[in-house]
Formats: structure tokens, C-alpha cells, sequence
């Protein structure tokens, strides 16, 4: 047995009773700790088992990314699920780098909906709040042992208008990327990626 691979999974699993319950009461330290193994563990997965994931399990991942902090709580995002093996290709097959979609069960692409951050301070606040969302959905996928991996598309205007293309978005929809998902065929080791070096107190004094 993988005894790495089987941590991260019961920290996986520990996790995803949290998503499901974040309505309770506080967290216990255990609990807190598999929250914070499930972000030090994750890691970018680009092969997928050829196994189906259950839409109970979608909606999971989909709760967390809309448990995600956003501008005046103006939650200016949509989720795209595309679970449509002809759709997945015409994605791999229109973005530098998002081939692994081809071999994925499904997708979810991050978009932020323009008409929803209207009237805030700064209408661009729309790409950190998807880009928030889209993070917790990275990690709530790890958590019950799946793999994802974000792939690039706003705001290179080619991408976002052959995303458009295939998903027939409005133009007031704007993708920010596409996340790939499924059952890992692979298991990577997680990057370190710790440095004290970029840490600054109080300004950036030498």
C-alpha cells in the first residue's frame, strides 16, 4: 500500500466532511490539520482514470468553490460543467494547454459573469473572486481523492474567445480558465514550495 497516498486520502476524506458541514460548530485540531495536509499536499493532475465522477461529488466541489470569499459578497462567477466527451476534445484541442481535458471525464470552467460586478468599486474584482472560487475547488477535489488541474485561459483574448466558441458563452461571460478533473492515473510528488526568502515584515526594507 501507498501509505502517503492513503494519508492524503483519509486527510482527503476528513475534509470533505468539513465542506459538508461547514454549517456546524468550530473545527477540532485533527480537523484542522487535515485542512491544512489537503493544501500541502495538492498538486497539479494532468492523467485521469477512465472512471466517471458522481454528481454527488460534483456538487460538492461546486459548494466549495461558492463557499469562496468575494468583492461586497457580489458573487460575480459561473461553473461550467462539461461532462460531453466531444466538448472536452474541442477544448483540448483549442487551448496550449489544456490537452489533459481530452482524457478527462469532466471539466469545470471558472467564469466570471460581468453584469454581477457592475456598480462595485472596481468591476475587476471578478477575476480574484473566481480566482478564489476556482482554488477551493482544486482543493476540495483533492480532498475526496480526485485530481484536477487549472489551465490558463483569461486573459489571453484568443483563449477566451475560443472558450466562447465551443461553450457558446454571452459575451458578458468571461472564462477564466478550465480545471480538467478526475481520478488520478498519476501521483505525483507535491512541489515544496516554502521559502522563507520571499517573506517581508513590516515593508521590504533589506
Amino acid at each position: 500500500m501507498n501509505l502517503p497516498r492513503f494519508s492524503n486520502l483519509i486527510s482527503g476524506a476528513v475534509l470533505a466532511t468539513l465542506l459538508i458541514t461547514s454549517c456546524g460548530g468550530g473545527t477540532s485540531s485533527s480537523a484542522g490539520q487535515a485542512v491544512l495536509d489537503a493544501i500541502s499536499t495538492r498538486t497539479s493532475i494532468r492523467a485521469y482514470q477512465d472512471r466517471p465522477v458522481g454528481a454527488d461529488t460534483v456538487e460538492l466541489l461546486l459548494r466549495a468553490a461558492m463557499s469562496a470569499p468575494s468583492a461586497r459578497n457580489r458573487q460575480p462567477w459561473a461553473f461550467i460543467v462539461v461532462d460531453d466527451k466531444a466538448l472536452l476534445r474541442q477544448l483540448a484541442d483549442s487551448l496550449p494547454y489544456a490537452q489533459s481535458a481530452a482524457a478527462a471525464p469532466m471539466a469545470v470552467v471558472v467564469c466570471g459573469v460581468l453584469t454581477e460586478s457592475q456598480g462595485a468599486t472596481n468591476a475587476g474584482w471578478w477575476v480574484q473572486d473566481a480566482a478564489a472560487a476556482s482554488e477551493n475547488l482544486l482543493l476540495a477535489a483533492h480532498a475526496v481523492g480526485l485530481g484536477a488541474v487549472w489551465t490558463g485561459v483569461y486573459s489571453y483574448e484568443d483563449r477566451v474567445r475560443a472558450v466562447r466558441n465551443v461553450l457558446g458563452l454571452p459575451r458578458h461571460v468571461v472564462p477564466l480558465n478550465v480545471i480538467p478533473i478526475g481520478y488520478p492515473a498519476e501521483n505525483p510528488a507535491p512541489k515544496q514550495k516554502w521559502d522563507p526568502a520571499k517573506v517581508r515584515r513590516n515593508g521590504w526594507a533589506e
